[in-house]
């Protein structure tokens, strides 16, 4: 392989840019361990010829994706959680009447017919909450946000009522 010569390629496509100044950018954070302020961002941004009206839309739409991403995060999070706690169910459900069907007979009979059928269910329940994509996952995410949305809703107006009151 030979070293890099700057003049080998006479132009790069848009995501190339993009790719090698977060790469070059990422690399100079590191070694100065450092985070950027929003005058030295907005002065890369005159260096690039960016108008700050551009870039304080670009900022604005960083801010919608950066949020949204968090809400997923927290989404994936809760929906972990809530899986932890049926696997949980499951395994003191099904512990409970193996000990229960061992102590009456002396061995395991019906009761492993119920550990198979919870254990279908407990199957299809990975199916329904592991993937991350599509549409089922979708309309999961919008719903939980909804509730989410409310329940902030109601929380700010209620402290905002208790406030009130204590005036």
């Amino acid at each position: 392989m030979t070293a890099f010569e700057p003049n080998s390629l006479s132009s790069y496509s848009q995501e190339d840019v993009q790719r090698i100044l977060q790469l070059a950018i990422a690399r100079q954070a590191d070694e100065q361990d450092k985070e950027f302020s929003y005058e030295q961002l907005l002065e890369i941004a005159t260096e690039l010829q960016i108008s700050p009206d551009n870039l304080k839309l670009a900022e604005i739409d960083w801010r919608s994706q950066h949020n949204e991403l968090r809400q997923r995060q927290a989404f994936n999070a809760y929906r972990m959680t809530k899986f932890k706690k049926r696997v949980g169910n499951y395994a003191i459900v099904n512990g409970f009447l193996l000990l229960i069907d061992f102590v009456g007979g002396g061995t395991v009979t019906w009761s492993l017919y119920f550990l198979l059928f919870c254990g279908l269910v407990l199957g299809l329940d990975v199916w329904n909450t592991f993937p991350t994509k599509g549409e089922d996952y979708e309309k999961a995410f919008q719903r939980w946000n909804r509730k989410h949305q409310i329940k902030q809703t109601i929380n700010s107006f209620v402290s905002k009522w208790f406030k009130a009151i204590q005036i």
